[in-house]
């Protein structure tokens, strides 16, 4: 009998997803063959990724020596409790994002359906290597074939022209950020000429050049992540890609870099700087709120969750800078405790942005519209869409009782316990800090009420959008299973703070369970239940009798009688769409008081416009005062260089002589 390791099955389920996308590739348009039974199968073997990494969670290190790539070179691989939480994240939403997928997908849109599978597979497995990957080599080639796979899968569409940028944007900037990652890899084998990570964790760097590895991780990582002013690429590859796409990157992606900074920063690492916690606080908290700002001003729905993304990957920054701060003075058990709101937050973002995703594109399958101006009363016509986009709208707005709530209360929890800091500056800094992250929290929670009301609720604003219609089997069944882990996750947050501890114990050797559940296992407490606590089963009990006894008091006041009318409409008889508020009205108040935030452009009708109009751009002022001068440089130096090609053979040769006559000129000095 076999005795199979889990990193044994891990490796299997990658070559399954491999073969997964040649059989693909052989049935390149038999749509029904991949959508039904190729993108299925691939769904069940994300859950046996899951199922593969929840084993290993708290175990002993399995590694893996594969003879591939170049002599000398064989990829180097290792599961721990670190990079097997990562996989339990890919494998568990990898798994409902693939039942959807069998039914989003449609004949005739853009690359064939086997390529798309190929493409699709190839992502998840290079996500899954990113994560195993214990050597410089290997991790680069596993980066190297995210970038590109999700490349073409966010050029799926690609004969449009919008969808061709945002696809070249998306990629150069993975490419620049992939350099500060090799040159952080240099950095860290410390000319020992050994790039594998076992060799890193034995060497002893300075303080600088552990700083300079530390910052060209935060940029190369950075860079993929979205966080400023790296993150021009995000609002555009997320609308260009399809849904389900869209809802792999944001979800799952850009947690590879999130798990490429933690490695870096708590393994590889072994010199505690405060300020480099200190430094990705602040650039966390300025990435959180200008994605906030910036969702609450959109118009496209899918570009409002990019920036929601954004937002969440700048919390994310925050809570790791935090926990460097604390453990750059040897505060263990609060280090475990941001930690912990840290890898919490990932799990639960990737469930309700997937969902969010999803939903989003069930919509625009629906009704072809992505412009939240063409929407409205869809609640009528997709219920089933509606409702469970409701559970992802309550959890990103980090409202209890569903996950979004767990995480960031313990990630506030854990800036209210930095009193305890020797430092007096970071002890007035960082509450400062926490009252801007309950802003954050407060301004996401508005984008989403902009998000799903206009969308959901109201009259239509458009008549095509009565023939709407509601997400297929499959598009439930994958909506379903990722709105279910929303509410599970928020009402038994114990049981994922339990695995957590095994992570953090691996990383700073304490973990915050017993904390957690120190009195009872229906309470969360972070320090003590004196202190701070929160009961998630007893708050949902509390809001389901208060609504039960509201709901009998109505029916024995009222005798059940019931009356409905318009509601009052400043006396105006007719009620149509034109009078509900619009996306640019809900945005509205915040560009009037964030208004440095945006690079705004108005134009104004005139008193000849036959049909007057108002309208308002907004757009980034890092996108022109930073990329579009980089851009007209390059292009300028490109233009002088392109100069000496003249296409003549006499220049050429006149060229090879002068060059030849410098370097004689050399050698005789």
């Amino acid at each position: 009998m076999l005795n199979w390791l889990s990193i044994d099955l891990v490796l299997l389920v990658i070559t399954i997803w491999l073969g997964i996308g040649v059989a693909g590739v052989v049935a390149l348009r038999q749509f029904g063959f991949v959508a039904r039974v190729l993108f299925p199968l691939g769904g069940m073997c994300c859950l046996a990724l899951a199922w593969a990494a929840l084993q290993m969670i708290g175990s002993t290190p399995e590694i893996a020596v594969l003879p591939l790539g170049l002599p000398q070179l064989p990829f180097h691989l290792r599961l721990d409790s670190l990079a097997a939480f990562f996989l339990l994240v890919i494998g568990a939403v990898g798994a409902g994002i693939s039942i959807f997928a069998a039914g989003y997908f449609r004949k005739g849109a853009g690359t064939p359906p086997g390529l798309l599978c190929l493409e699709y597979h190839v992502f998840l497995a290079s996500m899954v290597l990113v994560i195993l990957a214990d050597d410089a080599y290997a991790f680069m080639v596993a980066w190297e074939t995210m970038a590109l796979s999700s490349f073409f899968l966010v050029t799926a569409n690609h004969k449009l022209p919008e969808v061709q940028e945002a696809g070249f944007l998306y990629l150069l900037i993975a490419h620049v950020g992939a350099i500060g990652i090799l040159l952080c890899f240099g950095v860290l084998q410390a000319n020992s000429g050994d790039y594998t990570f076992a060799n890193m964790r034995t060497q002893s760097l300075s303080p600088f050049w552990a700083s300079t590895a530390f910052i060209l991780a935060l940029f190369g990582f950075g860079a993929k992540a979205g966080m400023l002013p790296l993150h021009v690429w995000l609002p555009e590859a997320h609308p260009a890609a399809p849904s389900p796409v869209s809802a792999l990157m944001s979800g799952i992606m850009l947690k590879t870099a999130i798990y490429g900074l933690l490695r870096i920063s708590f393994d590889l690492l072994h010199v505690n700087v405060w300020w480099w916690g200190g430094l990705l606080l602040a650039l966390g908290l300025a990435t959180a709120l200008f994605g906030v700002v910036f969702a609450t001003v959109q118009t496209d729905m899918k570009r409002l969750l990019a920036y929601s993304s954004i937002e969440n990957i700048g919390l994310l920054l925050a809570g790791i800078g935090l926990a460097l701060i604390f453990h750059a003075y040897n505060m263990s058990a609060l280090t475990a405790l941001a930690l912990t709101a840290v890898l919490y937050h990932v799990v639960s973002h990737a469930f309700f942005k997937s969902l969010l995703f999803l939903g989003t594109g069930a919509v625009l399958h629906a009704t072809g519209e992505r412009n939240l101006g063409r929407l409205g009363g869809l609640i009528r016509y997709m219920p089933w869409v509606a409702w469970l986009m409701l559970i992802g709208v309550f959890a990103s707005s980090g409202l209890p009782p569903f996950s979004g709530f767990v995480s960031e209360w313990l990630l506030l929890q854990s800036f209210l316990f930095t009193p305890g800091l020797p430092d007096s500056f970071l002890n007035m800094f960082i509450p400062i800090v926490a009252a801007v992250i309950a802003l954050i929290a407060a301004l996401a929670g508005y984008a989403m009420v902009k998000f799903f009301g206009v969308i959901f609720l109201g009259q239509p604003r458009e008549e095509k959008l009565k023939e709407a219609h509601d997400a297929g089997l499959w598009e439930k069944i994958g909506m379903l299973w990722l709105a279910a882990w929303c509410i599970a996750l928020g009402l038994f947050p114990n049981f994922l703070i339990h695995l957590i501890d095994s992570v953090t114990v691996s990383l700073v050797g304490v973990g915050f369970g017993r904390h957690a559940t120190e009195s009872s296992w229906l309470f969360l407490a972070p320090w003590s239940i004196k202190r701070a606590s929160f009961a998630p089963l007893l708050f949902l009990l509390g809001v389901t009798i208060g609504c039960l006894v509201a709901f009998a008091l109505v029916r024995i006041l009222y005798h059940g009688r019931l009356r409905r009318s318009p509601p009052w409409d400043c006396g105006h008889p007719w009620q149509t769409a034109r009078m509900q508020d619009t996306a640019e009205g809900f945005g509205q108040p915040i560009r009037q008081v964030f208004e440095p935030f945006f690079r705004m452009r108005r134009h104004l009708p005139t008193p000849m416009d036959r049909d007057p109009s108002y309208k308002v751009e907004v757009s980034d002022h890092f996108w022109h005062g930073l990329y579009l001068p980089i851009s007209r440089l390059i292009e300028f130096l490109a233009g002088l260089v392109g100069r000496l090609q003249q296409g003549r053979i006499s220049i050429y040769l006149l060229y090879s002589f002068l060059t030849l006559l410098f370097m004689l000129f050399l050698v005789q000095r």
